[in-house]
């Protein structure tokens, strides 16, 4: 293909990941080796949209080769929307026509890649783009298996935080809850829970149905603190998926000092907003205090820390591939019309694979899927069955539920109507 005096555009959109400036760096050596010109535009579609051209770089071999070790993202990152209207959808597309640019990589997670899929149907072929899912909540809808990139740093990064919070709750004796963040899936929660052997870890997908209460989130770790007591332990790591938080109601939300609900340019709560951690404590405070009792946690936030680390080797690795991946792609002839306007690009054992951008989309929203966690797996089976928290066969054996309740300051009977239902259902471990 005749490259010359063609362009290509680089984008991120979204909250930062690992990884990110080793996409950029993959992305601008690859399309300079085949005679592209590469321009970086700031802050995600926000100036785009704007129609402001100033907020553009080029970008050469000499400028990025070195950036692929480095957290952050050399091109920054914004989550203005280009699809809440007609008019910002053509600015987009006309802002990539003035700049001359015929390939557009973006960089993001589903708001992201829905916003990626619709340019590409704007530009109608004009435009070819390649999306490159990042987000370290790993809940894009990617090949089984595949994580997307930034997650396994975060991960480790994660993990490393909690180990030393557990050993600061086992020196001073008291309780953590902390609150890993990002929306939807518990995904991170679990892999950094499970990871470092925390006491216990809370999860959306673990609940039923579309709202939860506070209350439902208290009661599971105020199990954990009661099992635990039977132990002679009165300490424990409590981790919290943001997500639960996009589940709790915003009308019961809005009963807390302190608590205002909002939302961001794509309809979605403004998790970073709701004090979550401190909202579980209080509502683990009054639980214990409601039967004269009392447990001391220290309520911690894990996310912003992660965001912006340094990729490890896995991202490093598989970030270049994708970038790599993305640039051929871009250049390649289409396989048939669907795939002429872009898609978007992954791995599958250790090939590069490009899908439609409706592969993303839910049939029924038509937004980008969201990949939960499968409470049915080995995976979650595993971390679950080496947590601390009531079980079904706790309810079975008479002589432990009264020591629980015991533990708990309740009655026999008291402590079943509060807690079994929280194992109803549920087929006892093994």
């Amino acid at each position: 293909m005749n490259t010359s005096g063609k362009r290509l555009a680089i984008l991120v959109g979204g909250g930062p990941a690992p990884g990110i400036n080793s996409v950029i760096s993959s992305v601008t050596i690859e399309a300079a080796k085949m005679g592209l010109s590469v321009t970086g535009v700031y802050d995600g579609f926000e100036h785009l949209i704007a129609g402001d051209l100033s907020f553009t770089r080029e970008l050469t071999i000499e400028q990025v080769s070195r950036i692929h070790f480095q957290g952050g993202s050399i091109l920054r990152t914004a989550r203005a929307n280009p699809t809440k209207s007609e008019q910002s959808l053509d600015a987009v597309v006309d802002s990539l026509r003035r700049l001359d640019v015929s390939y557009l990589v973006t960089i993001g997670g589903d708001d992201t890649a829905f916003a990626a899929a619709t340019i590409a149907q704007r530009a109608n072929g004009n435009v070819r783009v390649a999306h490159i899912p990042k987000t370290i909540d790993n809940d894009l809808p990617l090949p089984a298996g595949v994580p997307t990139f930034g997650y396994e740093t975060a991960r480790a990064t994660g993990t490393r935080t909690i180990l030393t919070l557990m050993e600061d709750s086992r020196t001073t004796n008291r309780w953590f809850v902390t609150v890993v963040m990002w929306r939807k899936a518990g995904h991170l929660a679990l892999g950094i829970g499970k990871a470092a052997g925390a006491t216990v870890t809370v999860i959306p997908e673990e609940f039923p149905g579309e709202k939860l209460s506070l209350d439902d989130v208290a009661r599971v770790i105020e199990g954990s603190i009661i099992k635990r007591r039977l132990t002679g332990q009165g300490y424990g790591m409590a981790v919290v998926a943001e997500g639960v938080g996009e589940r709790l109601d915003p009308e019961e939300l809005k009963n807390y000092a302190g608590v205002e609900v909002s939302y961001d340019p794509y309809g979605n709560v403004t998790l970073a907003d709701i004090p979550l951690a401190s909202l579980i404590k209080q509502a683990i405070g009054r639980r214990f205090a409601a039967r004269g009792d009392k447990v001391q946690i220290t309520e911690t936030t894990l996310g912003y820390e992660l965001r912006c680390a340094d990729p490890i080797p896995f991202d490093i690795d598989y970030t270049r591939t994708l970038g790599y991946g993305a640039v051929l792609f871009l250049l390649s002839e289409p396989e048939n019309e669907e795939m002429r306007i872009g898609g978007f690009v992954t791995l599958e054992e250790d090939h590069v694979q490009v899908l439609p951008f409706k592969a993303l989309r839910d049939p029924d929203t038509g937004r980008t899927r969201v990949r939960l966690v499968d409470i049915d797996s080995t995976h979650y089976r595993v971390a679950r069955d080496y947590m601390i928290r009531l079980e079904k066969r706790d309810f079975e054996d008479l002589a432990k539920v009264e020591a629980l309740a015991g533990a708990a300051k309740l009655s026999p009977d008291d402590f079943r109507a509060m807690f079994a239902p929280m194992v109803e259902g549920e087929a006892a471990l093994a």
